[in-house]
C-alpha cells in the first residue's frame, strides 16, 4: 500500500488533495470527536483527559516514576509536571522524591485516587458504546493506528 501511494505521488506529482481525503485530517477529526465524547464523562469525575490517562497508567501499577509515566504516554516531564501537581492538589496522587536520588520522583495513588478507579470504570464502556464499533473493529482500528504511529515515528524524511 505504501509503495502504491508513493508511486502515485511520483507519477502524478504533488497534487492538492482535498482535506476530507487526507489521512491526517481523519485522525485529527477522530481525536476531536473522542475529546468531545470523553469530556462530559470525565467532568463528572473532575478530570481532564490527560489526567485520566495518567490515572489509567497508575491504576495498572502505581509507585512509578514521572519518567516511566512519560514513557508510557509519550509525554515529557515539562508537560507532566503541571498535570501531576494538579492531580496532587485534588488529593488523587502524591509525589515522593527518592531518598537516594532527589531527581527521581515517584507517583503514588492516594486512597482517593484508588477509589476513583471504580467510578471511572464506566468511562471505558460508555466510550466503547459511543464508537458504534464491534470489539473486533475496535481492536483492528487500534492495531492499525498503533502501526501508523510507529511507522510515522520511525520514518525518515523522503526529501
Amino acid at each position: 500500500m505504501e509503495k502504491k501511494v508513493a508511486q502515485n505521488l511520483q507519477e502524478n506529482g504533488p497534487a492538492t488533495v482535498a482535506v476530507d481525503q487526507q489521512l491526517c485530517f481523519a485522525v485529527y477529526s477522530a481525536a476531536h470527536a473522542f475529546n468531545r465524547a470523553y469530556k462530559p464523562l470525565l467532568e463528572k469525575l473532575g478530570l481532564t483527559y490527560p489526567q485520566y490517562l495518567v490515572l489509567l497508567v497508575l491504576w495498572q501499577g502505581d509507585g512509578i516514576t514521572v519518567k516511566a509515566i512519560g514513557d508510557v504516554l509519550g509525554l515529557d516531564s515539562g508537560t507532566l509536571s503541571p498535570l501531576l501537581k494538579r492531580l496532587e492538589a485534588t488529593g488523587l496522587i502524591s509525589r515522593n522524591r527518592d531518598g537516594k536520588d532527589e531527581r527521581q520522583v515517584f507517583i503514588v495513588l492516594t486512597d482517593k485516587g484508588r477509589a476513583l478507579e471504580a467510578d471511572a470504570a464506566n468511562v471505558f464502556t460508555d466510550i466503547g458504546l459511543a464508537t458504534g464499533c464491534s470489539q473486533q473493529q475496535v481492536d483492528d482500528l487500534r492495531s492499525s493506528l498503533q502501526t501508523l504511529s510507529h511507522n510515522l515515528a520511525s520514518a525518515t524524511p523522503v526529501r
